[in-house]
């Protein structure tokens, strides 16, 4: 008994120097992004789980205004209807003209600028997802019975969306009702990663679709070695008159070289930093981020 004992404490002696030597590590690196967002003039919250499913949270347990990064939520709830039977990749779309919608980012517009054609429903959601086109996201929102439809389906309340892409440019203030906690847009896309929300052969699309992502190039990716894969999502609301953008966020999976992930959502609020400024603040995040998991695997 005397034996066991001895054998007990041992262990929950080596297991609370394993923690306390993990808190330590991961105060170096909130430590470093302190630094790094201490005197910028913004709201930033910051959720990192690293390779060994450590939290890393800064300001990240409140609500931020998610932008385009709710064509994620979306693309799940779209895909789980597919797992469903309630649609298909080849589904036809039929985009009408007066659904191309001016005075918004679309570039599908841009490329079709009469509409009037049929596209699958596999085409629609990469210019969802890869080209953060608003007109399609609303199409697709259409298609699914609209936000409501998304807020069932994510079912948390750390997740709120009411306003679609069209809804979201009546005013100032409609921009920032879809909202979303960075420690639970972290949670979600490693949910995501792990196979945990759809199956595998619709996991692999979306991802492929997120590495393809062609905005927020300066963000997450910004600052990272050239052929680091990135699988990620971006927002970005207006800037008022008095020089403060509302929200430029982006959020997404990093592989390491040795193929761990790290999941991060970095969400810079209210800033009056310069755009070029407020996106590196989320560059220099996620450099000091993958570096620090980097030497540490």
């Amino acid at each position: 008994m005397i034996e066991q004992k001895k054998i007990l404490m041992f262990v929950l002696a080596f297991l609370c120097q394993q923690l306390f030597s993990q808190t330590n590590r991961n105060n170096l690196l909130e430590e470093k992004i302190h630094k790094i967002i201490s005197s910028k003039k913004a709201i930033i919250g910051v959720s990192i789980i690293g390779t060994e499913n450590d939290l890393v949270s800064i300001n990240a347990d409140q609500f931020y205004p998610m932008l385009s990064t709710v064509k994620f939520p979306v693309a799940l709830t779209i895909l789980d209807k597919m797992e469903k039977g309630k649609l298909s990749m080849q589904h036809d779309i039929f985009i009408k003209k007066e659904e191309l919608l001016e005075d918004t980012w679309s570039p599908f517009k841009k490329e079709n600028p009469n509409g009037n054609i049929s596209i699958t429903l596999e085409e629609a959601m990469k210019w969802m997802v890869s080209y953060s086109d608003n007109n399609l996201t609303d199409i697709l929102l259409r298609l699914i019975g609209g936000t409501e439809t998304v807020e069932t389906f994510i079912d948390s309340e750390d997740f709120i969306i009411e306003n679609n892409e069209e809804d979201m440019h009546k005013n100032w203030d409609s921009q920032f009702i879809n909202k979303i906690k960075p420690n639970y847009a972290t949670l979600l896309l490693k949910e995501f990663s792990e196979g945990k929300i759809l199956n595998k052969t619709n996991t692999k699309w979306l991802y492929q679709a997120m590495l393809n992502n062609t905005t927020g190039l300066k963000r997450l990716k910004g600052k990272l070695p050239a052929n680091t894969k990135v699988a990620h999502r971006t927002g970005t609301s207006f800037t008022n008159n008095g020089g403060m953008t509302g929200a430029i966020n982006d959020f997404g999976i990093i592989e390491l070289p040795n193929k761990k992930k790290i999941y991060i959502a970095v969400f810079v609020q209210d800033t009056f930093e310069s755009f070029e400024n407020s996106e590196e603040i989320i560059a220099d995040i996620a450099k000091v981020t993958y570096d620090y998991y980097l030497n540490k695997n």
